[in-house]
């Protein structure tokens, strides 16, 4: 994996990674976008994807860094 492509990896980790958290504690509200069917909210925070989130977010940056700052 090159450089760039490990570095967009990562920061797509620590993007998707602060959405979850941040919709999953409830300081976020977005509305579905495309959706088959009935479209519904999801209904109140959820710890287990807040953690999942968190540890997108920390790995994102695991990645970032040792592909920068590794000697």
């Amino acid at each position: 994996m090159s450089k760039w492509s490990a570095s967009v990896l990562g920061a797509v980790a620590i993007l998707l990674g602060g959405l979850w958290f941040l919709q999953e504690t409830g300081l976020i509200v977005i509305e579905p976008i495309a959706c088959v069917g009935e479209c519904a909210a999801l209904e109140g925070p959820s710890a287990p994807w807040a953690i999942a989130g968190v540890v997108a977010m920390l790995a994102g940056t695991a990645v970032f860094w040792f592909v920068w700052w590794r000697r």
